[in-house]
């Protein structure tokens, strides 16, 4: 059977009133913010406090896009009598954000959890030297970083926590046996009739009665 002749213009027609009387489901960026899911590789956060210059995250950047600089200093002794102990101290840590990749192998290899991931994305910048961003900026965007999620219900505690908690049980077991050892003890002669009564003391004087 021959097609009749405007049936296709009639479905074309169709289809676009169909999403005419749809809602629109367009975000109108910037006024409407998209929302990200919790794992998307924005930009790079520092937690500089957790950072001890150890380099390995700028060794292992297969874009060198990492720079580094620190200088030694020397801590006194903790204890009188010890030695002088030296530390590196963080001078700068910049990320080129030109360069980067976003492999995220600097965050994975940072032994001490210095590096996170963070969906900001609103970085853009007219010259692109100024997409090298210094560490006070990557300290900005760390408060933007996502909380961890939850554990599943049946996972294994964090060796972190479950430490904490033995501790604090062996804790809570030696001030219960206390309580119990102090328990057995009875209570004192204060505790069963107030101040002891103090001793009688034999009178050398006539007593009544008696001439």
């Amino acid at each position: 059977m021959a097609p009749i002749p405007g049936s296709g213009l009639a479905k074309g027609l169709a289809v676009t009133l169909r999403t005419m009387t749809k809602k629109t489901v367009t975000a109108q960026y910037p006024d409407a913010q998209p929302e990200l899911p919790p794992r998307t590789r924005g930009v790079i956060g520092l937690f500089e406090e957790n950072c001890t210059v150890c380099m390995l995250c700028a060794r292992e950047c297969p874009d060198w896009c990492i720079y580094i600089d620190s200088h030694k200093e020397t801590v006194p002794p903790a204890a009188p009598g010890g030695r002088e102990r030296s530390r590196n101290v963080l001078d700068r840590f910049a990320i080129d954000f030109a360069l980067c990749m976003y492999c995220g192998i600097c965050i994975e290899v940072c032994p001490f959890d210095a590096l996170f991931w963070s969906p900001e994305f609103e970085y853009a910048e007219t010259d692109i030297h100024e997409l090298t961003h210094e560490r006070d900026k990557l300290r900005e965007w760390m408060w933007t970083v996502p909380a961890p999620p939850a554990l599943d219900p049946g996972a294994e505690e964090p060796k972190e926590i479950a430490a904490a908690r033995k501790t604090a049980d062996k804790l809570a077991a030696e001030q219960a046996a206390q309580a119990a050892q102090t328990e057995q003890a009875g209570p004192t002669q204060t505790e069963q009739g107030g101040q002891p009564e103090p001793p009688a003391t034999p009178s050398s004087g006539p007593q009544e009665g008696q001439s």
